[in-house]
């Protein structure tokens, strides 16, 4: 049986970033990876904000730049949204994740790939799992949000999620490709929003919906075909899944064992953005836990707990979403208002949205004027 100090559970966004940070440390690290290629049936959109595309020095091939957001009404009227400075990174999502498991194996973690998680057992300060023939010091459950290690240690479950579908198409040459596209459409989307992304070699066209809501990818395809033509055009790859978005699940660590990423919960409740959030969890928690094994520092899970924000704000907002449909007409009515404008920037391009003192000082000035 092959013993490893640490065993991480799904080779996610957030699990790469814990291996390559405990690999670093000199921890023995192995990534369980269900899929036989990391970069199939991802569930994300791909976009980076600003801030971790800062910290990573990823390769130009691999991401765009786009600077600003187009938002449309229900009834397709729109407008634009900037900041000086600011920018997304849209991504080929498949070759970034790749990409970043090298990153993860160039620091010495091992990734063993056809292997689903199924059980495993902490006894005598150790996790076995049997059928892999494996047993490891420390456990980090990086599986989705419907985690696996979870049920299996009784752990906090996600218990709120959007669904998300998403087609990839060639590049739409009169798209404007500058901006990411974003429509509200309380009927097509309830709970969340539609968007086209001019993407990395590809126009990625997508909605998501609060659950029990299915996304209607056809009818809103269909909705925007005055702005965006896809005539004749059959998309060549589809991505669907489901978006964790109720917040921290209660209960993410015990016995040497940790969820991070979407199967703790650690998604924005808001905006469900995810690799912000995975990467710095992934990091954080991976020199918790090299500090705990290496030198007995504190708890892995009690370091989190105050180093990750709880989203209760954002979790407030998202429980107003979920209650509160705000219908079509309305939306229509908003968009031409300038204090709305201003909370939507607000959102779009401050990282901590209405926390921010910044985001305050912005709206503090519309107010005034």
């Amino acid at each position: 049986m092959k013993e490893y100090d640490l065993i991480i559970v799904g080779a996610s966004f957030t699990g790469l970033a814990c291996a390559e940070t405990t690999a670093k440390h000199n921890l023995r690290t192995l990534v369980l990876e269900r899929k036989h290629d990391i970069s199939t049936n991802l569930q994300t959109t791909g976009i980076l904000v600003k801030e971790i595309a800062e910290e990573w020095d990823i390769p130009q091939r691999l991401v765009k730049k786009i600077h600003g957001v187009r938002l449309y009404s229900p009834s397709l009227d729109w407008f634009d949204l900037s900041s000086p400075g600011y920018y997304f990174l849209a991504t080929d999502t498949p070759e970034l994740i790749r990409w970043y498991a090298q990153r993860a194996i160039a620091e010495g973690a091992k990734i063993k790939f056809d292997s689903p998680y199924s059980t495993s057992k902490f006894e005598n300060n150790q996790h076995i799992l049997e059928t892999e023939q494996l047993r490891c010091r420390y456990l980090a459950g990086c599986d989705g949000a419907r985690s696996r290690v979870a049920r299996n240690y009784t752990l906090g479950k996600n218990q709120h999620f959007l669904i998300g579908i998403e087609a990839e198409y060639e590049p739409i040459e009169d798209l404007d490709q500058d901006k990411l596209h974003v429509f509200l459409d309380s009927e097509l989307a309830p709970g969340y929003i539609a968007w086209v992304v001019p993407g990395v070699n590809c126009t990625q066209i997508g909605l998501a919906a609060r659950f029990p809501y299915a996304p209607r990818l056809k009818d809103f395809i269909h909705k925007i075909s005055p702005l965006i033509n896809l005539h004749r055009m059959k998309p060549y790859s589809h991505r669907s899944g489901v978006i964790p978005c109720g917040g921290l699940v209660k209960y993410y660590s015990n016995q040497n064992v940790l969820l991070l990423g979407d199967a703790a919960g650690m998604v924005s409740p808001l905006t469900a953005g995810g690799i912000h959030s995975a990467v710095r969890a992934g990091r954080i928690a991976g020199v918790a836990i090299s500090d705990y094994l290496n030198h007995g520092g504190i708890n892995p899970g009690c370091y989190l707990q105050q180093s990750i924000p709880d989203f209760t704000f954002k979790k407030i907002l998202r429980h107003l979403s979920d209650h509160i449909t705000i219908p079509n007409s309305a939306y229509d009515l908003l968009l031409g208002m300038p204090v709305f404008r201003s909370i939507a920037k607000i959102v779009f391009f401050h990282h901590r949205g209405l926390l921010a003192l910044t985001a305050w000082r912005d709206l503090i000035k519309i107010f005034n004027n």
